[in-house]
Protein backbone atom coordinates (compact mmCIF):
# COMPACT_ATOMS: atom_id res chain seq x y z
CA UNK A 1 0.00 0.00 0.00
CA UNK A 2 2.79 2.47 0.65
CA UNK A 3 4.13 1.93 -2.25
CA UNK A 4 1.36 2.10 -4.53
CA UNK A 5 0.63 5.33 -2.53
CA UNK A 6 4.53 6.81 -2.67
CA UNK A 7 4.23 6.39 -6.49
CA UNK A 8 0.84 7.42 -7.21
CA UNK A 9 1.19 10.81 -4.38
CA UNK A 10 4.57 11.31 -6.50
CA UNK A 11 2.94 11.13 -9.86
CA UNK A 12 0.01 13.67 -8.56
CA UNK A 13 2.70 16.12 -7.63
CA UNK A 14 4.67 16.42 -10.88
CA UNK A 15 1.37 16.41 -12.93
CA UNK A 16 -0.35 19.23 -10.95
CA UNK A 17 3.02 21.05 -11.18
CA UNK A 18 3.32 20.12 -14.65
CA UNK A 19 -0.27 21.25 -15.45
CA UNK A 20 0.29 24.68 -13.70
CA UNK A 21 3.85 25.19 -16.01
CA UNK A 22 1.75 23.90 -19.04
CA UNK A 23 -0.46 27.07 -17.81
CA UNK A 24 1.93 29.30 -17.52
CA UNK A 25 3.73 28.49 -20.78
CA UNK A 26 0.37 28.80 -22.83
CA UNK A 27 -0.05 32.16 -21.35
CA UNK A 28 3.53 32.84 -22.18
CA UNK A 29 3.08 31.79 -25.60
CA UNK A 30 -0.55 32.88 -26.30
CA UNK A 31 1.36 36.68 -24.51
CA UNK A 32 4.09 36.49 -27.58
CA UNK A 33 2.07 35.22 -30.08
CA UNK A 34 0.03 38.46 -29.68
CA UNK A 35 2.90 41.07 -28.89
CA UNK A 36 4.87 39.48 -31.92
CA UNK A 37 2.68 38.34 -34.54
CA UNK A 38 3.21 35.04 -36.64
CA UNK A 39 6.47 35.27 -38.14
CA UNK A 40 8.34 36.76 -34.92
CA UNK A 41 6.84 33.94 -33.06
CA UNK A 42 7.44 31.56 -35.38
CA UNK A 43 11.27 32.28 -35.33
CA UNK A 44 10.88 31.94 -31.68
CA UNK A 45 9.13 28.50 -31.99
CA UNK A 46 11.99 27.60 -33.79
CA UNK A 47 14.93 28.44 -32.06
CA UNK A 48 13.11 27.25 -28.39
CA UNK A 49 13.25 23.77 -30.50
CA UNK A 50 16.70 23.58 -30.50
CA UNK A 51 17.44 24.71 -27.01
CA UNK A 52 15.41 21.66 -25.68
CA UNK A 53 17.02 18.78 -28.23
CA UNK A 54 20.36 20.05 -27.78
CA UNK A 55 19.80 20.92 -23.69
CA UNK A 56 18.49 17.45 -23.28
CA UNK A 57 21.19 16.00 -25.38
CA UNK A 58 23.82 18.08 -23.55
CA UNK A 59 23.79 15.84 -20.03
CA UNK A 60 25.10 13.13 -22.19
CA UNK A 61 22.47 10.90 -20.41
CA UNK A 62 23.89 11.68 -17.44
CA UNK A 63 20.80 13.26 -16.08
CA UNK A 64 18.39 9.99 -16.75
CA UNK A 65 21.35 8.31 -15.09
CA UNK A 66 20.99 10.01 -12.29
CA UNK A 67 17.37 8.01 -11.66
CA UNK A 68 19.12 4.69 -12.31
CA UNK A 69 22.72 5.02 -10.83
CA UNK A 70 22.03 7.29 -7.23
CA UNK A 71 19.44 4.89 -6.17
CA UNK A 72 20.74 1.62 -6.83
CA UNK A 73 24.23 2.33 -4.99
CA UNK A 74 22.33 4.03 -2.53
CA UNK A 75 20.55 1.18 -1.87
CA UNK A 76 23.88 -0.85 -1.47
CA UNK A 77 25.49 1.81 0.73
CA UNK A 78 27.80 3.05 -1.60
CA UNK A 79 27.52 6.33 -0.66
CA UNK A 80 31.06 6.98 -2.18
CA UNK A 81 29.76 6.40 -5.77
CA UNK A 82 26.72 8.55 -5.25
CA UNK A 83 28.97 11.49 -4.54
CA UNK A 84 31.59 10.85 -7.21
CA UNK A 85 28.37 10.86 -9.74
CA UNK A 86 27.03 13.75 -8.37
CA UNK A 87 30.06 16.02 -8.64
CA UNK A 88 31.20 14.58 -11.58
CA UNK A 89 27.63 14.14 -13.50
CA UNK A 90 27.56 18.12 -13.23
CA UNK A 91 31.15 19.01 -14.72
CA UNK A 92 30.65 16.65 -17.15
CA UNK A 93 27.32 18.17 -18.49
CA UNK A 94 28.65 21.69 -18.15
CA UNK A 95 31.38 21.15 -20.22
CA UNK A 96 29.38 19.24 -22.74
CA UNK A 97 26.66 21.92 -23.34
CA UNK A 98 29.58 24.79 -23.57
CA UNK A 99 30.89 22.76 -26.64
CA UNK A 100 28.09 22.17 -27.95
CA UNK A 101 26.82 25.60 -27.84
CA UNK A 102 30.42 26.27 -29.20
CA UNK A 103 30.00 24.30 -32.06
CA UNK A 104 27.19 24.98 -32.75
CA UNK A 105 28.24 29.04 -33.74
CA UNK A 106 30.82 27.35 -35.69
CA UNK A 107 28.81 25.95 -37.87
CA UNK A 108 26.38 29.14 -37.98
CA UNK A 109 29.52 31.16 -38.76
CA UNK A 110 30.16 28.31 -41.50
CA UNK A 111 27.16 28.40 -42.91
CA UNK A 112 26.93 32.23 -43.15
CA UNK A 113 23.06 33.01 -44.39
CA UNK A 114 21.72 32.79 -40.57
CA UNK A 115 24.33 35.89 -39.30
CA UNK A 116 22.51 37.76 -42.32
CA UNK A 117 18.75 36.72 -41.54
CA UNK A 118 16.26 37.24 -38.93
CA UNK A 119 17.67 34.30 -36.70
CA UNK A 120 21.08 35.39 -36.32
CA UNK A 121 20.90 37.49 -32.70
CA UNK A 122 18.19 35.18 -31.19
CA UNK A 123 20.98 31.87 -32.39
CA UNK A 124 23.51 33.69 -31.22
CA UNK A 125 21.68 34.38 -27.12
CA UNK A 126 20.27 30.89 -27.76
CA UNK A 127 24.11 29.70 -27.17
CA UNK A 128 24.60 31.39 -23.90
CA UNK A 129 20.81 29.83 -22.69
CA UNK A 130 22.30 26.32 -23.78
CA UNK A 131 24.75 25.38 -20.93
CA UNK A 132 22.23 26.37 -18.23
CA UNK A 133 19.10 24.85 -19.58
CA UNK A 134 21.86 21.62 -19.60
CA UNK A 135 22.79 22.12 -16.20
CA UNK A 136 19.17 22.42 -15.21
CA UNK A 137 17.91 19.30 -17.10
CA UNK A 138 20.66 17.56 -14.76
CA UNK A 139 19.80 19.31 -11.56
CA UNK A 140 15.97 17.92 -12.21
CA UNK A 141 17.34 13.98 -12.83
CA UNK A 142 19.52 14.17 -9.49
CA UNK A 143 16.57 15.58 -7.80
CA UNK A 144 14.11 13.09 -9.51
CA UNK A 145 16.56 10.12 -8.54
CA UNK A 146 16.36 11.13 -4.65
CA UNK A 147 12.70 11.38 -5.19
CA UNK A 148 12.31 15.07 -4.40
CA UNK A 149 9.53 15.43 -7.18
CA UNK A 150 8.54 18.97 -6.50
CA UNK A 151 12.18 20.17 -6.29
CA UNK A 152 12.82 18.48 -9.50
CA UNK A 153 10.03 19.87 -11.55
CA UNK A 154 9.21 23.40 -10.14
CA UNK A 155 11.85 24.73 -10.86
CA UNK A 156 12.17 24.23 -14.70
CA UNK A 157 8.82 23.86 -15.62
CA UNK A 158 6.73 26.36 -13.57
CA UNK A 159 9.58 28.98 -11.94
CA UNK A 160 11.55 29.68 -15.48
CA UNK A 161 7.96 29.36 -17.39
CA UNK A 162 6.47 31.93 -15.32
CA UNK A 163 9.78 34.56 -15.22
CA UNK A 164 10.20 34.10 -18.79
CA UNK A 165 6.59 35.17 -19.14
CA UNK A 166 7.28 38.55 -16.66
CA UNK A 167 11.18 39.29 -17.95
CA UNK A 168 8.57 39.60 -21.79
CA UNK A 169 6.16 41.76 -20.44
CA UNK A 170 8.98 43.37 -18.35
CA UNK A 171 11.32 44.12 -21.75
CA UNK A 172 8.54 45.05 -23.58
CA UNK A 173 7.23 47.38 -21.18
CA UNK A 174 9.96 49.12 -20.74
CA UNK A 175 10.39 49.93 -24.55
CA UNK A 176 11.99 47.09 -26.03
CA UNK A 177 10.74 45.46 -29.25
CA UNK A 178 8.35 42.45 -29.32
CA UNK A 179 10.89 40.35 -31.62
CA UNK A 180 12.16 36.57 -31.35
CA UNK A 181 15.37 37.94 -30.07
CA UNK A 182 14.30 39.60 -27.10
CA UNK A 183 11.71 36.80 -26.41
CA UNK A 184 15.59 34.65 -26.26
CA UNK A 185 17.06 36.63 -24.12
CA UNK A 186 14.25 37.00 -21.59
CA UNK A 187 14.49 32.80 -21.64
CA UNK A 188 18.00 33.56 -20.80
CA UNK A 189 17.56 35.57 -18.10
CA UNK A 190 14.33 33.31 -16.91
CA UNK A 191 16.28 29.94 -16.82
CA UNK A 192 19.65 31.64 -14.87
CA UNK A 193 17.52 32.17 -12.06
CA UNK A 194 15.57 29.04 -12.19
CA UNK A 195 18.91 27.15 -12.32
CA UNK A 196 20.70 28.99 -9.59
CA UNK A 197 17.34 28.47 -6.97
CA UNK A 198 16.83 24.76 -7.91
CA UNK A 199 20.95 23.78 -7.72
CA UNK A 200 20.79 26.11 -4.41
CA UNK A 201 17.79 23.79 -2.51
CA UNK A 202 19.01 20.56 -4.14
CA UNK A 203 22.53 20.97 -2.74
CA UNK A 204 20.98 22.17 0.70
CA UNK A 205 18.86 19.43 0.59
CA UNK A 206 21.30 16.43 -0.41
CA UNK A 207 23.77 17.56 2.50
CA UNK A 208 21.02 16.19 4.49
CA UNK A 209 21.29 12.97 3.23
CA UNK A 210 24.25 12.54 1.44
CA UNK A 211 27.14 13.22 4.30
CA UNK A 212 30.84 14.55 3.24
CA UNK A 213 33.25 11.82 2.51
CA UNK A 214 35.18 10.01 -0.26
CA UNK A 215 34.26 9.81 -4.01
CA UNK A 216 34.98 6.71 -6.52
CA UNK A 217 34.09 7.48 -9.94
CA UNK A 218 33.13 4.53 -12.43
CA UNK A 219 33.08 6.54 -15.30
CA UNK A 220 33.06 3.40 -17.95
CA UNK A 221 30.59 2.37 -16.06
CA UNK A 222 28.35 4.97 -16.14
CA UNK A 223 29.24 6.14 -19.44
CA UNK A 224 28.59 2.02 -20.65
CA UNK A 225 24.66 3.18 -19.55
CA UNK A 226 25.04 6.59 -20.23
CA UNK A 227 25.27 7.08 -23.97
CA UNK A 228 22.96 5.24 -24.92
CA UNK A 229 20.59 6.92 -22.44
CA UNK A 230 21.80 10.06 -24.27
CA UNK A 231 21.19 8.75 -27.67
CA UNK A 232 17.94 7.91 -26.89
CA UNK A 233 17.72 11.09 -25.45
CA UNK A 234 18.57 13.26 -28.39
CA UNK A 235 16.26 10.95 -30.26
CA UNK A 236 13.09 11.58 -28.34
CA UNK A 237 14.03 15.12 -28.00
CA UNK A 238 13.82 15.37 -31.72
CA UNK A 239 11.68 13.07 -32.60
CA UNK A 240 9.22 15.57 -30.08
CA UNK A 241 10.31 18.42 -32.78
CA UNK A 242 10.72 16.77 -35.94
CA UNK A 243 7.86 18.04 -37.45
CA UNK A 244 8.62 21.78 -36.37
CA UNK A 245 11.89 21.44 -37.71
CA UNK A 246 10.70 19.75 -40.91
CA UNK A 247 8.27 22.20 -41.26
CA UNK A 248 10.49 24.74 -40.57
CA UNK A 249 12.37 24.05 -43.85
CA UNK A 250 9.30 23.75 -45.72
CA UNK A 251 6.85 26.39 -44.65
CA UNK A 252 7.07 30.00 -43.82
CA UNK A 253 7.66 31.18 -39.91
CA UNK A 254 3.92 31.76 -39.90
CA UNK A 255 2.81 28.18 -40.56
CA UNK A 256 5.28 26.83 -38.47
CA UNK A 257 3.67 29.36 -35.57
CA UNK A 258 0.24 27.82 -36.44
CA UNK A 259 1.61 24.50 -35.57
CA UNK A 260 3.65 25.23 -32.49
CA UNK A 261 0.24 26.31 -30.94
CA UNK A 262 -1.04 23.03 -31.12
CA UNK A 263 2.08 21.56 -30.09
CA UNK A 264 1.45 23.77 -26.46
CA UNK A 265 -1.70 22.82 -26.08
CA UNK A 266 -0.99 18.92 -26.25
CA UNK A 267 1.31 19.15 -24.01
CA UNK A 268 -1.02 19.09 -21.23
CA UNK A 269 -1.39 15.52 -22.45
CA UNK A 270 2.15 14.32 -22.97
CA UNK A 271 2.89 15.70 -19.33
CA UNK A 272 0.71 12.92 -17.92
CA UNK A 273 3.60 10.06 -19.12
CA UNK A 274 6.15 12.68 -17.70
CA UNK A 275 4.49 12.89 -14.32
CA UNK A 276 4.30 8.55 -14.05
CA UNK A 277 7.87 8.27 -15.45
CA UNK A 278 8.85 10.96 -12.98
CA UNK A 279 7.27 9.58 -10.33
CA UNK A 280 8.59 5.53 -10.90
CA UNK A 281 11.84 5.25 -13.22
CA UNK A 282 13.90 5.63 -9.90
CA UNK A 283 11.33 3.41 -8.34
CA UNK A 284 11.66 0.77 -11.03
CA UNK A 285 15.29 1.00 -10.17
CA UNK A 286 16.04 0.76 -6.47
CA UNK A 287 13.26 -2.34 -6.85
CA UNK A 288 15.26 -3.86 -9.20
CA UNK A 289 18.81 -3.51 -7.57
CA UNK A 290 16.76 -4.66 -4.05
CA UNK A 291 16.00 -8.10 -6.19
CA UNK A 292 12.14 -7.35 -5.50
CA UNK A 293 10.19 -8.90 -8.58
CA UNK A 294 6.98 -8.59 -7.19
CA UNK A 295 7.28 -4.80 -5.89
CA UNK A 296 8.03 -3.87 -9.58
CA UNK A 297 5.88 -5.62 -11.23
CA UNK A 298 3.44 -3.92 -8.88
CA UNK A 299 4.87 -0.56 -9.88
CA UNK A 300 4.67 -1.30 -13.84
CA UNK A 301 0.98 -2.14 -13.42
CA UNK A 302 0.51 0.73 -11.24
CA UNK A 303 2.33 3.17 -13.54
CA UNK A 304 0.74 1.40 -16.79
CA UNK A 305 -3.52 1.75 -16.00
CA UNK A 306 -2.64 5.48 -14.15
CA UNK A 307 -1.18 6.18 -17.59
CA UNK A 308 -3.56 5.21 -20.05
CA UNK A 309 -7.00 6.73 -17.79
CA UNK A 310 -5.20 9.85 -16.93
CA UNK A 311 -4.00 10.04 -20.80
CA UNK A 312 -7.66 9.88 -22.03
CA UNK A 313 -9.43 11.76 -19.41
CA UNK A 314 -6.92 14.85 -20.19
CA UNK A 315 -6.86 14.65 -23.98
CA UNK A 316 -10.83 14.54 -23.48
CA UNK A 317 -11.03 17.52 -21.47
CA UNK A 318 -8.10 19.36 -24.20
CA UNK A 319 -10.08 18.68 -27.21
CA UNK A 320 -13.14 20.35 -25.18
CA UNK A 321 -11.35 23.34 -24.51
CA UNK A 322 -9.40 23.48 -27.77
CA UNK A 323 -11.49 26.07 -29.67
CA UNK A 324 -11.12 28.24 -27.17
CA UNK A 325 -7.14 27.67 -26.20
CA UNK A 326 -6.47 28.06 -29.59
CA UNK A 327 -8.59 31.17 -30.37
CA UNK A 328 -6.88 33.25 -27.57
CA UNK A 329 -3.32 33.00 -29.87
CA UNK A 330 -5.73 34.38 -32.33
CA UNK A 331 -8.55 33.96 -34.98
CA UNK A 332 -6.30 32.33 -37.20
CA UNK A 333 -4.92 30.09 -34.66
CA UNK A 334 -8.32 27.75 -34.99
CA UNK A 335 -7.46 26.35 -37.98
CA UNK A 336 -5.25 23.80 -35.82
CA UNK A 337 -7.93 22.41 -34.30
CA UNK A 338 -7.34 19.13 -36.74
CA UNK A 339 -3.90 19.73 -36.22
CA UNK A 340 -4.66 18.99 -32.28
CA UNK A 341 -6.82 16.16 -32.89
CA UNK A 342 -4.51 13.98 -34.68
CA UNK A 343 -1.96 14.52 -32.13
CA UNK A 344 -3.79 13.93 -28.87
CA UNK A 345 -4.89 10.54 -30.84
CA UNK A 346 -1.70 9.72 -30.95
CA UNK A 347 -0.74 10.55 -27.46
CA UNK A 348 -3.52 8.38 -26.20
CA UNK A 349 -3.56 5.56 -28.43
CA UNK A 350 0.48 5.41 -27.27
CA UNK A 351 -0.28 5.59 -23.58
CA UNK A 352 -2.04 2.36 -23.58
CA UNK A 353 1.52 0.44 -24.05
CA UNK A 354 3.21 1.03 -20.66
CA UNK A 355 6.07 2.48 -19.63
CA UNK A 356 8.63 0.23 -21.66
CA UNK A 357 11.57 2.66 -22.47
CA UNK A 358 11.65 3.42 -18.67
CA UNK A 359 12.25 -0.39 -17.84
CA UNK A 360 14.67 -1.01 -20.56
CA UNK A 361 16.43 2.40 -19.57
CA UNK A 362 16.40 1.51 -15.94
CA UNK A 363 16.93 -1.95 -15.76
CA UNK A 364 19.35 -2.56 -18.40
CA UNK A 365 18.49 -2.54 -22.16
CA UNK A 366 18.92 1.06 -22.73
CA UNK A 367 21.00 0.24 -26.11
CA UNK A 368 18.03 -1.46 -27.42
CA UNK A 369 16.00 1.43 -26.08
CA UNK A 370 18.58 3.71 -28.30
CA UNK A 371 18.40 1.79 -31.33
CA UNK A 372 14.20 2.03 -31.29
CA UNK A 373 14.34 5.49 -30.51
CA UNK A 374 16.99 6.54 -32.87
CA UNK A 375 15.04 4.22 -35.72
CA UNK A 376 11.42 6.05 -34.97
CA UNK A 377 13.08 9.97 -35.47
CA UNK A 378 14.43 7.90 -39.05
CA UNK A 379 10.61 7.02 -39.07
CA UNK A 380 8.94 10.28 -38.42
CA UNK A 381 11.88 12.58 -40.29
CA UNK A 382 10.46 10.31 -43.53
CA UNK A 383 6.94 10.34 -42.43
CA UNK A 384 7.07 14.15 -42.37
CA UNK A 385 8.81 14.71 -45.20
CA UNK A 386 6.69 12.67 -47.19
CA UNK A 387 3.32 14.18 -46.72
CA UNK A 388 4.35 17.36 -45.59
CA UNK A 389 4.32 18.25 -49.00
CA UNK A 390 0.80 16.80 -50.17
CA UNK A 391 -1.04 17.06 -46.95
CA UNK A 392 0.60 20.18 -45.48
CA UNK A 393 0.96 21.01 -41.70
CA UNK A 394 -1.66 17.94 -40.75
CA UNK A 395 0.60 15.71 -43.10
CA UNK A 396 3.36 17.00 -40.39
CA UNK A 397 0.43 15.59 -37.33
CA UNK A 398 -0.13 12.35 -38.81
CA UNK A 399 3.54 11.86 -39.50
CA UNK A 400 4.37 12.39 -35.64
CA UNK A 401 1.14 10.18 -33.96
CA UNK A 402 2.08 7.16 -36.02
CA UNK A 403 5.70 7.43 -35.11
CA UNK A 404 4.65 7.61 -31.28
CA UNK A 405 2.18 4.89 -31.40
CA UNK A 406 4.81 2.53 -33.71
CA UNK A 407 7.33 3.87 -30.97
CA UNK A 408 5.31 2.89 -27.98
CA UNK A 409 4.65 -0.59 -29.31
CA UNK A 410 8.76 -1.38 -30.34
CA UNK A 411 9.61 -0.25 -26.55
CA UNK A 412 6.62 -2.50 -24.74
CA UNK A 413 7.72 -5.36 -27.49
CA UNK A 414 11.60 -4.89 -26.12
CA UNK A 415 10.67 -4.80 -22.70
CA UNK A 416 8.93 -7.68 -22.45
CA UNK A 417 11.74 -9.43 -24.58
CA UNK A 418 14.53 -8.37 -21.94
CA UNK A 419 13.33 -8.11 -18.60
CA UNK A 420 9.62 -10.27 -19.50
CA UNK A 421 7.50 -7.33 -17.79
CA UNK A 422 4.26 -6.32 -18.60
CA UNK A 423 1.28 -4.34 -17.85
CA UNK A 424 -2.20 -4.87 -17.73
CA UNK A 425 -3.10 -2.45 -20.84
CA UNK A 426 -0.97 -5.02 -22.89
CA UNK A 427 -1.99 -8.52 -20.95
CA UNK A 428 -3.62 -9.34 -24.61
CA UNK A 429 0.23 -9.26 -26.35
CA UNK A 430 2.09 -10.92 -23.82
CA UNK A 431 -0.20 -12.99 -21.59
CA UNK A 432 0.07 -12.07 -17.43
CA UNK A 433 2.43 -9.71 -15.59
CA UNK A 434 5.48 -11.17 -15.00
CA UNK A 435 6.63 -11.19 -11.71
Amino acid sequence: MRLRTGAAGAAIHVFAIRIGAAGFAYVGQVLMARLMGGTEYGIFAAIWVWIAILGHSATLGLSQGACRFMPADQARGDLAAVRAYLVGGGIVTLASAIVIALGGLALIWVEGSLLEGPFAAPLLVAALVLPLFALQDYCEGVARGQNWAVLAIAPPYLLRQGLIMIAMLAAVGFGAPAEARIAVLCTLVATGVAVAVQATLLLRSLRAVLPAGPRRYAWRRWFRACLPIAASDLASAASSFIDVVVLSLLVSPATVGLYFAATRIQQFVVFVHFAATAATAQRFAAAHAAGDRVRLADLVTLQARLTLVATALIGIAVMAAAPLLLGLFGPEFRDSLPILAVLVAGSIAASAFGPGEDLLNMLGGERLAAGIALGMLVLAGGLCFALVPALGVIGAALAMAMATVVRAVAMAWAAHAVHGLVTPVRIHLFGKPGR
